[in-house]
């Protein structure tokens, strides 16, 4: 009856910082909560026997302090007044909470020891650090906290400690390092142990080089590594390993790897000349727990073909386009040196395509075997690809050399669309390739040239990525990398960490640092947690102000405009001032909801002067159009404030949409399905979804795209193939065809609002996501005059159920619908089918 227990929206997590930590759980079955006990062990917190339908709480128990580790479950009462049985239980633990826990030291190669110097270590092998440690009695519990700049693979016996790769995370490293903590008690033994860091700069310290391609250079920190092994002993008596002075530093097999350019591994190369490791003066304060999943494997590739250039270059294929890396398995003598060139496409001659515009050039790995059968990925940088060029290939090597392993942060994919119209379907796909090639540990634009944290995607595009995963930890954890960005005047840098400051709009525009405003607030609509709002309020309300004290008469002037669009018409100004219109809006719905009630009115304020000040500079107030500014997506600004209301307008940019004439950039594009889909026209939209002409969906999917490209015409005009800006219109399958939405004034899906569209000649929809209530589906179908809805509502959940009206005169309904008015119906949790017919 009580499943899917969660701690701060994870599951059994270790090592959390959190003291007061969120618990949460799901039901199974229809039964309707009227109360719940909750018991954290051993003694922490008993909530005692709770009326009310929370499945949501936060620990209010004794103080939590480092390494505390609790297990929890819980029991609910249903709508008759039974209790359950207790829950199986679910355990967190708690990390290293102050900077005085740590006793370990971080620690470097000594020749990759020179602080400030943004080329230490430069034509230098790889560090490799080790330290050994005899245990002489049994071991309870290991756990091993450990950190490294710029991106570390620690093993235990030669072991990797996890299957979590490129760690840590981005962050702004002179801030925050988050660590990780595992357990790795079963990778003990008595006697001799070996704990090894292997280090590799990562973003942390791009350094710069004329041979291969870099978005740019500069150093965090050069590689460096710290670790702390905590043992309790089956005694009951606590023992500590940790890095220090009496570590060894080796140069490894990996002679290079920078960020953007490329990987160099010699696997003849065997770890020699041990030398002590050189102790870097470094604070603890900087460490963090991680707190969200990690980036991992999640997918394996095999290549589906080695294809041959025109000059006899083997290219491998693996059949869509990824992130991640490119896995060589072989059994060739040692010796032979093998360069590997990743791209998304392939020129006339079948070699893989590199330019700026596209992934950057030159970019690739190189690899010299070793004797026999052998195996190698790049592990400290990751490429975009579809195709990999292997230079210097003998030619019975076949395709099974090359498999692409997918990398990605690991959030729980949560989301299904499928429809009768293969197009539609392919276009669904695409676009979640691309989220998938984009979500690393923050939310990047393109996964080659960039590798950025460009963050207008973050919230323009929420809902596209939270119908598809679950994204509730992940989105916390972006919130605090955003927030670190901020500035002392409260501008919000349009990406985040601000690894480089770009001039002018590319650094300050309020499409971009919005999201420090409505990320949390979609936080709180979709899974019901206001903990972000309250966490980060104050630099939400600073950054409001700082759009403020830019504002020239409630108009903002400065900005990139409806980025990427087809009309340059579209005024920046305009563009801009919407932004802060949102941003100010969203503000002020926070607040009332945290009963800051002063700054809610202060708030809601502003945003009717922005309004207002947005109606005199744009509009014309007789035509009720805009003046001096009639594209397509000045219009669909307008029409989202409810600065524009007439009918006409919607009908023209209907009958354009339509007709395929859809000229928006990637700031106006969700506002389109959002005010078309709020209009009820629905066919409008089905139609262009539906195109194959440019610019369309449908033109890359007719053009190859196996992930959603940088452009409408990104197959064939080149640029990146591995962007999801453009991919507002999932949002519009899962709310507009599937139906899926929530009711006004709901919150975490508490009451769903299922209202599917039935556009043009579509004829079956099936969608499902996984809200914090549960799985909600929704499936329909028509065919000859009949029309059949099935619905499935979580536990926890009730959904109004609104039918298409169409024109059948005869319908059916379940025994426990409540009519709430001409086709609309209140259901409870359960599966529910209704019908129509002639």
């Amino acid at each position: 009856m009580v499943t899917n227990l969660r701690t701060c929206d994870l599951i059994d997590p270790l090592g959390i910082e959190i003291t007061r930590p969120t618990l949460s759980w799901q039901l199974t079955g229809t039964t309707a909560q009227t109360g719940y006990h909750v018991r954290v062990e051993p003694g922490l917190w008993d909530t005692g026997e709770v009326s009310g339908p929370e499945q949501r709480v936060v620990y209010g128990g004794r103080p939590l302090s480092s390494r505390t580790a609790a297990s929890w479950r819980v029991r609910i009462r249903d709508a008759d007044g039974r209790w359950s049985g207790w829950s199986p239980p679910a355990r967190f633990e708690l990390g290293l909470l102050s900077p005085d826990d740590w006793t370990a030291s971080w620690i470097t190669h000594p020749d990759w020891h020179d602080e400030g110097n943004p080329r230490a270590g430069e034509g230098r092998p790889l560090p490799l650090l080790k330290g050994e440690f005899v245990l002489a009695q049994p071991v309870a519990r290991a756990r091993l906290h450990v950190a490294g700049l710029g991106v570390y693979v620690a093993t235990v016996n030669g072991a990797p400690v996890s299957d979590a790769v490129l760690e840590p995370p981005y962050t702004d490293f002179a801030r925050r390092v988050v660590y990780a903590t595992h357990d790795v008690t079963e990778l003990l033994r008595e006697g001799r142990n070996a704990l090894g860091v292997e280090l590799g700069p990562g973003i942390a310290h791009v350094f710069p080089h004329q041979d291969r391609y870099m978005k740019f250079f500069g150093s965090k920190a050069a590689p460096r590594a710290i670790a702390q092994l905590e043992l309790d002993y089956a005694d009951g008596s606590f023992g500590r390993f940790v890095t220090g002075r009496d570590w060894r530093a080796a140069e490894g097999p990996t002679v290079r790897s920078h960020w953007y350019g490329g990987e160099d591994h010699d696997a003849r190369r065997t770890a020699s000349g041990w030398r002590p490791a050189t102790v870097v003066p470094g604070t603890k304060d900087v460490l963090r727990s991680r707190a969200c999943p990690p980036i991992r494997v999640t997918e394996r590739l095999p290549a589906t073909a080695r294809l041959a250039a025109t000059d006899g270059t083997p290219v491998f294929d693996v059949g869509t386009v990824v992130a991640g890396w490119a896995e060589l398995s072989l059994d060739l003598p040692a010796g032979r040196h093998l360069r590997l060139v990743p791209g998304d496409q392939l020129d006339d001659y079948g070699r893989v395509i590199q330019s700026k515009p596209t992934t950057g050039a030159p970019i690739f790995n190189t690899y010299v075997t070793k004797d026999g059968p052998q195996t190698w990925h790049p592990s400290f940088r990751y490429d975009g690809f579809r195709y990999v060029e292997v230079q210097g290939l003998p030619e019975h090597v076949g395709p099974e050399a090359v498999t692409a392993l997918v990398l990605r942060a690991d959030n729980t994919p949560t989301g299904t669309f499928e429809t009768s119209d293969a197009l539609v379907n392919d276009i669904h796909t695409i676009i979640d390739r691309a989220v998938r090639g984009n979500m690393y540990s923050v939310l990047t634009d393109c996964p080659h040239r960039e590798k950025l944290g460009w963050l207008e995607q973050t919230h323009l595009l929420f809902d596209v990525v939270a119908y598809n995963y679950d994204v509730a930890a992940y989105y916390r954890e972006l919130l605090v990398t955003i927030a670190e960005a901020q500035t002392g005047d409260g501008l919000v840098p349009d990406i985040a960490p601000e690894f480089l400051v770009f001039d002018a709009p590319f650094r300050d525009d309020p499409n971009w640092g919005g999201a420090i405003v409505r990320i949390p607030w979609q936080l709180y609509r979709w899974y019901g947690d206001p903990s972000a709002m309250e966490t980060h309020y104050d630099a939400m309300r600073r950054y409001v102000d700082y759009l403020t004290s830019k504002a020239e008469d409630g108009i903002l002037g400065h900005g990139l405009g409806d980025w990427i669009g087809l009309d340059d018409s579209t005024p920046v100004p305009l563009v801009s001032t919407w932004g802060y219109w949102r941003a100010a809006g969203t503000m002020a719905r926070a607040a009332g909801v945290l009963g800051r009630d002063d700054d809610a009115r202060r708030y809601r304020a502003l945003s009717e002067q922005i309004t207002a000040a947005f109606a005199r500079a744009f509009s014309g107030t007789l035509t009720g159009t805009l003046s001096g500014a009639r594209s397509q997506a000045s219009e669909i600004l307008a029409l989202d404030m409810g600065v524009i209301t007439d009918e006409r307008v919607l009908d023209r940019i209907s009958e354009a949409v339509a007709g395929g004439g859809i000229t928006v950039g990637e700031i106006a594009l969700p506002a389109l399905f959002r005010v078309l889909g709020r209009a009820g026209r629905h066919d409008a939209l089905w139609a262009f979804a539906t195109s194959t002409s440019h610019p369309s969906y449908g033109y890359q999917v007719r053009h190859g795209a196996t992930a959603l490209t940088e452009a409408w015409d990104g197959p064939t005009r080149g640029l990146s193939q591995n962007h999801y800006m453009l991919g507002a219109v999932d949002a519009w399958f899962y709310r507009g065809l599937g139906g899926i939405g929530q009711a006004p004034g709901s919150n975490g899906f508490r009451r769903l609002l299922i209202e599917p569209a039935v556009p043009g000649d579509l004829e079956s929809v099936r969608a499902s996501t996984v809200t914090p209530y549960g799985g909600v589906e929704v499936s329909w179908t028509r065919a000859d005059g009949e029309y059949t809805l099935d619905v499935a509502v979580p536990p926890g959940s009730s959904a109004e159920v609104r039918l298409p009206d169409l024109g059948l005169a005869r319908h059916a309904v379940p025994d426990a619908a409540v009519k709430l008015g001409a086709h609309a119906y209140e259901v409870p949790a359960g599966r529910w089918t209704f019908g129509a017919r002639r």
